[in-house]
């Protein structure tokens, strides 16, 4: 008798379903969300017949966790299934719209049942990759969380401080600098601005980390701190200096967990025996590479072919057909990590790659906005980095872009 198990996962228990081949519920349990919860759920599993040998397979609404590790060990396959495709199946068995914890679990198990082969379980990554994921995408929600801090500080700035936006704005990095941010703090107002001596700004400047130009950079900081703008009167400029300190220290600590979490990522992907592979692919940096890695992962089992790949990336066009219309465009299920590394991945190949960028000209060419080629640019990539990983190739220019890359035939007139 083949058995399968759903699990309707809540923040303090979680309402158990088992159910063989034909429909029949087996066993329902609730059990909480501790070590004891975990062990009885072992428990009721290894009643129904599970072993290491022919495992039951697990579905939930959920693809992280504690309850997800304990599950996803072995050979065992754990299904994570949408929201949206469970509502969807609650439907097809009930229309009175009735709702319950255990009814969900119910639900989630017969879709195991008549449906598993439409879903894809849970990557079997390494124990090294998970460990990538897990610090990559940290660092990305620390770069997110900085820019969005950063945001912040501007429009406050622009409301009672633009001499600052005029010193700081226009350099690489911006509001995120440090000499950015230890001037600020010293001079959270426009008039406490003013006030610097260029001994003060270039002690400053020092302190940031800034040796070279010193002298004419604080000159320069001095003549637009002093320059004439308009102020508020002295308690509401005094009140906003203080809501600026507040923030700028918010930012500061987005920025160290930034920067250290990206000197942690990198390190545990230099370490990984895919890291050789994706760092020859051009505008793949240690960090982009990290950020790849930690949402392809490792198992080569994963994806079927590439076009599994970009369909999960959605880079590959996804059709719309009715009748007699017909529309193909970008998807919008898709992995937005992964689609967010990807931009900057192809947007860092143009400079990077001669083939990269003539694939992107050529695009354009042929009516493709910004985006668009960007993407098909990307789908390109990631079809070679799938060709790459299962074959264990470096990434080769000339093979990959060989007809763009080719000499015109025929003599010029």
């Amino acid at each position: 008798m083949t058995v399968f198990c759903a699990i309707d996962w809540a923040e303090r228990h979680h309402d158990v379903a088992l159910v063989d081949d034909t429909g029949t519920l087996l066993a329902k349990a609730r059990i909480s969300d501790d070590a004891a919860g975990y062990s009885k759920l072992l428990d009721l599993l290894a009643e129904h017949g599970d072993s290491p040998e022919s495992p039951i397979p697990v579905a939930l609404e959920t693809s992280h966790g504690l309850l997800i590790a304990v599950l996803h060990t072995g050979s065992r396959k754990v299904f994570a299934i949408n929201p949206l495709a469970a509502a969807r199946y609650r439907d097809r068995h009930s229309v009175s719209r009735k709702k319950s914890d255990p009814g969900d679990a119910l639900v989630l198990a017969n879709i195991l049942r008549t449906d598993m082969h439409a879903h894809r379980p849970l990557p079997d990554d390494s124990e090294q990759a998970q460990a990538i994921a897990v610090l990559a995408r940290a660092q990305q929600d620390a770069v997110w969380s900085r820019q969005q801090l950063a945001n912040q500080v501007r429009s406050l700035l622009h409301e009672y401080y633009p001499a600052a936006l005029l010193a700081f704005q226009s350099k690489q990095g911006g509001l995120t600098r440090p000499d950015t941010r230890i001037m600020l703090t010293l001079a959270p107002t426009p008039s406490k601005a003013a006030r610097l001596t260029l001994s003060q700004l270039r002690a400053a400047l020092k302190r940031s980390g800034r040796s070279r130009g010193l002298d004419a950079e604080a000159e320069r900081l001095r003549a637009v701190l002093r320059a004439e703008h308009a102020h508020h009167l002295p308690a509401v400029e005094d009140a906003f200096g203080r809501q600026l300190l507040a923030l700028l220290g918010q930012l500061d600590a987005a920025c160290q967990a930034a920067a250290e979490l990206a000197e942690a990522a990198e390190a545990a992907f230099r370490e990984h025996a895919d890291s050789e592979i994706l760092l020859s692919f051009p505008g793949l940096g240690p960090m982009l590479g990290a950020r790849v890695l930690a949402e392809v992962g490792d198992d080569r089992s994963r994806f079927v072919d590439a076009r599994a790949l970009k369909s999960y990336a959605g880079s590959a066009p996804i059709t719309r057909a009715s009748g007699k219309k017909r529309f193909v465009g970008r998807r919008f299920v898709k992995n937005n990590r992964l689609m967010n590394a990807g931009f900057l991945w192809a947007f860092a190949a143009l400079t990077a790659s001669p083939g990269a960028n003539a694939h992107y000209r050529r695009r354009r060419e042929h009516g493709d906005w910004h985006n668009a080629a960007q993407r098909h640019l990307l789908n390109r990539f990631l079809g070679q980095l799938h060709h790459c990983l299962q074959t264990r190739q470096l990434f080769d220019e000339q093979r990959a872009f060989a007809p763009l890359l080719s000499p015109p035939t025929g003599h010029a007139a």
